[in-house]
């Protein structure tokens, strides 16, 4: 009987050594290969700029209040705001205390701006012979956004890790009108990225699982817009010299999770 009790002891002991291992075996925040999902709330703000030669000496009006120049936004812009949520895969690498990976990643929402109006407002190339083209609104919408990042980090102790990461981030904008009649266009924005997170182990319940909150600022740079679907505005001989620019940036706050579940140099 006393031999029965020794090993049902000796049997427990073993698994609480064996589960003791397997919690130091479990990979850090942002180690070995790794898989995670974020929600996110989404803001940013679109700049125009249009110039343009204006109407030709001579013709009307004559009075020099069209004589063109550059309209810019040079303080604030127009409003994005959403939601969104997307997934990640990266690997990373940990050096004693410090911390490298790359990182990629796709996200889909909601984010848009729309701007509407309760008069009709012109177009150019329209005439007073009747050919009135007009729009009532226009909106932007960001359907998805995905990007690499490289990813350099510390760890504040053997469960939290401070991370920052740069790359590149690409979106595709949905922009539309209302009015007399309906257009659409796809256009995509890209640009230089940055972004900082806090990820700490959630040993609770697996010490591969990790939570991560954290930011991402995007800078789209500059896409021409001229035209829109098949109203293909042209530019006449004597207003010559027109184009449309949009610039902007967004920055997203996040929060997600994310599970370590390879270590390639166990390959080796």
């Amino acid at each position: 009987m006393k031999k029965v009790k020794l090993i049902i002891a000796a049997a427990a002991m073993m698994g609480l050594v064996s589960s003791s291992a397997v919690y130091a075996d479990g990979f850090a925040p942002g180690e070995g290969l790794y898989i995670g999902a974020f929600a996110a709330g989404s803001m940013g703000i679109v700049q125009p700029r249009v110039t343009t030669a204006g109407i030709a000496s001579g013709q009307s009006p004559t009075d020099g209040s069209n004589l063109g120049g550059t309209l810019k936004a040079t303080d604030g812009g127009l409003g994005l705001a959403g939601i969104e949520g997307g997934g990640m895969v990266g690997y990373g690498y940990r050096m004693g205390d410090l911390y490298a990976g790359i990182e990629g990643e796709m996200a889909a929402g909601d984010v848009e701006f729309k701007l509407t109006s309760d008069v009709n407002i012109r177009l150019a190339g329209s005439t007073a012979a009747g050919n009135v083209n007009f729009i009532t609104e226009i909106a932007a919408k960001k359907e998805w956004t995905g990007g690499m990042f490289g990813r350099l980090g510390y760890y504040v102790n053997p469960d939290t890790l401070l991370a920052f990461k740069g790359g590149v981030l690409v979106s595709k904008f949905d922009v539309s009108t209302k009015g007399d009649v309906n257009y659409q266009e796809d256009f995509y924005g890209g640009g230089p990225s940055f972004g900082a997170s806090l990820e700490s182990r959630v040993s609770a319940i697996d010490p591969n699982l990790s939570i991560r909150i954290g930011a991402v600022y995007t800078d789209f740079l500059t896409a021409n817009v001229f035209g829109l679907g098949s109203h293909n505005a042209k530019n006449e001989a004597n207003l010559s010299g027109h184009n449309s620019e949009v610039t902007g940036s967004a920055i997203s706050a996040r929060v997600g999770l994310q599970y370590s579940f390879f270590d390639a140099s166990s390959l080796f």
